[in-house]
């Protein structure tokens, strides 16, 4: 970012020394908390309004589903930090999804997409739901043909694309309007730029836990609070999701597709091991951002913590069993308290704002 002139010069060297200094202030991470910098934009798919103002469209059109009842919006609900508050994704009908919504807040700074890392960019990514059999269920070719036939559509894609519809063009538009899903200004930015009094006593507090003693900065870093990583916390299974045949369909499917051997043995959810074939990366998981942390429970892959106080608890005892990840934390009942005050009033933006579209 580069300032206008002399006076705006000395407002952002200002605000650079005081978050300089702060950082410098903090106690010692396994990498810095960041000031949030301006999404990153492929030089293959440069944002303009008329294709971002198309792929909000697309991202509520119910079109997009094979029997028209979900659209995007259906599990990324805008009120709801684009998450669902739903333990398990809501699913295609006579199917059941297997894992939770993951907020699509700061999607546009991952490094890689899904729980799993599957999909290398938001491109890649904005058509697997819409193909997969236990979410949208619609083939791309006839995909293609629905929306070409809605002279709305037609006019839009010559507009931005200077051609016909396509599937690559359908996940450019929908993969810029996603990138578009910043939190802003939240405290935690106000309190890292020099600005103590934005947080109160006991999220003060909660930061020293988050940045010290807690080890939650070991993996929540940066200036979109996750590592990029993967690691196999062991998150119990939930008995309920292992004895429904819809997720024993929906967890050998995805196995199946992905070459794993003995999918139809397979009982749990293999996390990472499913791209990558090691073993070591067996229920490991991609570590989410905490920005907007407090409008997106339940949490982990399988919504099997309801709240953050479970959170708390299931990294204070150490994770789950067998895990070597993790170990046990020993935090008193008020650096619990101080460490969820710092989860709720620091990591939560401004209201993002959106005007619905209207969907030809």
């Amino acid at each position: 970012m580069r300032p206008r002139n002399n006076r705006s010069r000395g407002s952002f060297l200002s605000a650079v020394i005081a978050a300089t200094t702060m950082l410098l202030a903090l106690p010692a991470l396994g990498g810095r908390l960041l000031l949030l910098p301006p999404a990153p934009i492929p030089e293959r798919n440069p944002q303009t309004p008329d294709k971002i103002e198309l792929g909000k469209t697309l991202f509520f059109d119910r079109r997009l589903s094979g029997d028209g009842t979900m659209s995007c919006a259906t599990c990324h609900i805008p009120d709801q930090a684009y998450a669902d508050g739903q333990e398990l994704s809501l699913s295609y009908p006579t199917t059941r999804n297997w894992r939770n919504t993951p907020t699509l807040i700061n999607v546009a700074y991952y490094k890689t997409l899904f729980l799993d890392g599957r999909a290398e960019n938001l491109e890649e990514q904005a058509l697997f739901p819409v193909m997969s059999p236990f979410e949208m269920n619609l083939n791309l070719d006839f995909l293609e043909e629905k929306l070409r036939v809605v002279p709305e559509y037609e006019a839009a894609f010559r507009k931005v694309f200077g051609g016909k519809i396509t599937r690559e063009r359908i996940a450019m538009a929908i993969a810029a309007f996603e990138r578009t899903l910043v939190s802003v200004n939240a405290p935690l930015d106000r309190y890292l730029a020099g600005d103590n009094a934005v947080l109160s006593e006991a999220a003060r507090k909660g930061y020293a836990v988050f940045a010290g003693k807690g080890k939650c900065a070991d993996c929540h870093f940066g200036a979109n609070l996750a590592d990029d990583r993967f690691h196999a916390l062991n998150v119990p299974e939930n008995p309920e999701h292992q004895a429904d045949p819809r997720i024993t369909a929906t967890r050998r499917f995805v196995a199946k597709i992905s070459g794993f051997g003995d999918y139809r043995n397979l009982s749990e959810d293999p996390g990472r091991h499913l791209v990558t074939g090691d073993g070591k990366d067996r229920k490991a998981f991609r570590t989410p951002t905490l920005r907007e942390i407090a409008k997106t429970a339940p949490y982990m892959h399988n919504g099997g913590l309801k709240s953050l106080e479970e959170v708390i608890e299931f990294f204070a005892r150490g994770g789950g069993p067998g895990n070597a990840a993790l170990t046990p934390l020993a935090l008193t009942a008020e650096e619990k308290i101080a460490l969820k005050a710092f989860l709720v009033e620091a990591l939560s933006g401004e209201e993002l704002p959106l005007k619905y579209p209207k969907v030809p």
